[in-house]
């Protein structure tokens, strides 16, 4: 099975809670009511958030597959609790990490560097293109409902900055994961 049933709960889960999180940054309403939930906003969050985040860690579990891995897709719920925590306290300032891959839990790969190396850029590479193809509709000169050219600029938006902001040499980001590989492979 590509997915465990624990693997798909964790992405149900993980997507309602992103989607919960960010759903202010959406908010369609003109006239600000005493509603409590704002369903729009949120099913937008979802759609455009979701996807970039999923196929993110999903990109790194297929091509640790294609290794021979096993990878499992988690829900990072401490840090889901720590998102929720800080937009409940309206700190303006939200930073979690949703999900990862664990590739390696016993802690021994068998793996070339460069194998680590692709394995942690297929994340990044599946924002690229998300981007890139939100990118290309958006420049095609096809005619889109407002919704959904909403839907195309804020996909292109958020894929660029997980893009971008994953490539940083960091410590625990992809970036770093991915220079190292290719350092110590060729060097």
């Amino acid at each position: 099975m590509v997915l465990s049933i624990q693997e798909i709960t964790d992405i149900i889960l993980m997507s309602i809670a992103v989607g919960y999180i960010l759903m202010g940054i959406f908010s369609f309403r003109k006239n600000k009511s005493k509603k409590l939930f704002d369903w729009q906003a949120f099913k937008f969050s979802v759609i455009v958030t979701a996807p970039a985040l999923i196929l993110h860690e999903l990109g790194h579990k297929f091509v640790a597959m294609a290794y021979g891995l096993q990878p499992t897709f988690h829900a990072a719920y401490a840090w889901l609790g720590i998102g929720i925590a800080l937009k409940l306290l309206r700190t303006g300032f939200i930073f979690f990490v949703p999900a990862y891959v664990s590739i390696c839990p016993t802690g021994q790969c068998n793996i070339s560097p460069l194998g680590m190396s692709a394995i942690a850029f297929a994340g990044p590479l599946m924002n690229l293109i998300l981007f890139l193809a939100a990118w290309i509709l958006l420049k095609s000169g096809k005619q889109f409902s407002p919704k959904m050219r909403a839907i195309l600029h804020v996909t292109k938006i958020i894929n660029l900055i997980l893009f971008a902001f994953n490539m940083l040499p960091i410590p625990m980001f992809d970036g770093l994961k991915v220079y190292q590989g290719l350092w110590r492979a060729f060097f």
